[in-house]
């Protein structure tokens, strides 16, 4: 389905509009033009085949790639799949980063309300070599969310998790993220349809955004509902088109 003709579905009205006209490395073409509404509390997830393009048109929107001015960029938080805390820094310090780097006073008592929300008010002056990786992307998130951006960008933030930590950490961020438009790349059907209102797929060459699904209902979603198997089915159907997989 051509991306121009989808009617967005949304539970609320949208507040961007988030498009561009392609992308390509040299010659080679990588994205084709997209453009789709996101509300203002309603999260997008993204998926697609390895290479198709998913990480770059996150950091299209994001205005992370050379060159290419994003009029979202000063709106959006950025919360990629590796924590990247550094690691001569202490939790906190982790934490308040973006406002040291840009010269701004630290705001020492949000940042703690924070950590303390995201269960690590006793290790805040931890370094991160000190912490597990579920400790490490709660950071990470907490760093985040001191950003204070109406629009968050996350880049398969939960993939190098195991599974039990990995849904603990979905589920806090989807209550903390419940202010906020979010727009998540991922590989997981599963991960899709527990913390998406709308699912799109990557598929083609360029790669066109292809709208599988719209889901109701709270968020984090039980991924044991049967309801959601043929959402799931669907999802598996246009991965497998997309990879040319019979």
């Amino acid at each position: 389905m051509p991306v121009d003709s989808l009617s967005p579905v949304a539970p609320n009205p949208p507040a961007f509009r988030l498009e561009g006209t392609g992308f390509a490395y040299g010659r080679h073409a990588v994205l084709a033009p997209f453009a789709f509404d996101l509300g203002t509390t309603e999260t997008v997830a993204i998926l697609g085949t390895s290479g198709c393009g998913k990480s770059t048109l996150l950091r299209l929107l994001a205005g992370l790639l050379p060159g290419i001015h994003s009029p979202w960029a000063d709106k959006a938080a950025w919360m990629a799949q590796q924590d990247l805390l550094l690691p001569w820094l202490s939790l906190l310090e982790n934490v308040l980063l973006g406002a040291r780097l840009r010269g701004e006073p630290p705001d020492t008592a949000r940042a703690r309300n924070l950590l303390a929300r995201l269960g690590l008010a006793d290790r805040a002056n931890a370094l991160p070599a000190a912490l597990s990786g579920g400790m490490r992307q709660r950071t990470a998130l907490a760093r985040t969310l001191m950003e204070d951006r109406p629009l968050v960008l996350m880049d398969e933030p939960f993939s190098a998790l195991d599974a039990i930590t990995r849904i603990a950490i979905q589920d806090l961020a989807c209550g903390l993220l419940a202010d906020r438009a979010v727009v998540l790349v991922t590989h997981d059907p599963a991960e899709a349809c527990r913390l998406a209102d709308r699912i799109f797929v990557l598929t083609g060459q360029p790669a066109g955004l292809q709208q599988i699904a719209a889901l109701s209902g709270p968020r984090p979603r039980d991924p044991l509902d049967p309801a959601l198997l043929p959402i799931l089915r669907s999802i598996h159907g246009a991965l497998k088109l997309a990879a040319g997989v019979a």
